[in-house]
């Protein structure tokens, strides 16, 4: 196949000379991936682009990892290896289908989020959501900070502008001028930003284990909601009461999930040729914000 044979040459390019094989892995959307077998050393997982969007793509996924694990003391696999062209990790293994792997991944998640407060929103630089910028301007201001780089940022990208009508397009705006009024005022806490439920595996130990962030301090809920969205499998039905329980999440947080899930929504529309249900899923959202006539 293109993609494994293109994942080889980029770790023989790299000095991995050892490699035996590689299987595609499935799952991704933005970048080949794939497990190399190696000989005399432990298999590794790797990603490439065919075409990087940016230079910094896989180095900023490698600080990305680093923070959770070293802020948020959230497991992550270990960095073998961040260039422009390859980013190689240890293997971790396919999260069991159990609910008390669920409920220990909302312990470890609610203490990253009450663990990680931050007198400001954003990151110190720009990171990337799949094969887009994640611009984290540094914002005192959560309603500005999620309006400007989370929702706004996307109207001009050529999928979105396709998508959404001009109606469309004014609804989003008044939605962002009301959010104060929408959805309660949080502090800033490390995010993982990508937060789905293919990106949640597990430790070969069996400890829940995240890959693929796209890091920076904003709201919790921006992790809650894509987790709530994304169709966490059955055993997970736990996790979203324990996580209210030790974070203190109020009664009404389910009816803000699709507000701040307009934010994955739109990037998924603006990257994707399928877009999964999310220009629908957008309108919905919006429709309350659109004028009648």
């Amino acid at each position: 196949m293109r993609s494994t044979t293109l994942l080889r040459e980029r770790l023989l390019r790299a000095g991995m000379r050892e490699v035996l094989t590689v299987e595609p892995a499935s799952g991704g959307l933005a970048a080949l991936a794939g497990t190399a077998t190696r000989q005399d050393a432990p298999p590794v997982f790797v990603k490439a682009f065919a075409e990087a969007p940016g230079d910094d793509v896989f180095v900023a996924e490698a600080e990305g990892l680093a923070a959770l694990r070293e802020l948020g003391r959230v497991a992550t696999p270990d960095v073998i290896l961040a260039e422009r062209d390859l980013l190689v990790l240890s293997l971790l293994e396919p999260r069991p289908r159990s609910e008390a792997f669920w409920e220990r991944f909302a312990h470890e998640l609610a203490r990253m989020h009450t663990g990680t407060i931050h007198p400001r929103f954003g990151w110190h630089h720009d990171n990337w959501l799949g094969r887009r910028r994640q611009i984290n301007t540094w914002n005192d201001d959560g309603f500005a900070f999620f309006a400007q780089h989370r929702l706004l940022r996307w109207l001009g990208q050529p999928r979105v502008e396709a998508a959404l009508d001009a109606a469309d397009r004014a609804a989003l705006e008044r939605l962002c001028h009301r959010l104060p009024d929408l959805l309660p005022d949080r502090p800033a806490c490390l995010t993982h930003g990508d937060l789905w439920a293919q990106n949640i595996l597990a430790t070969p130990e069996g400890r829940p284990a995240l890959i693929d962030p796209a890091v920076s301090y904003t709201w919790a809920e921006v992790d809650l909601a894509h987790v709530w969205s994304t169709s966490p499998p059955p055993e997970a039905h736990r996790f979203f009461d324990v996580y209210a329980e030790l974070t203190s999440l109020d009664g009404d947080w389910r009816a803000r999930m699709p507000i701040i899930q307009l934010r994955q929504h739109l990037a998924v529309l603006a990257q994707f040729d399928d877009d999964w249900g999310a220009a629908d899923q957008i309108r919905a959202t919006l429709a309350p914000f659109r004028k009648r006539t």
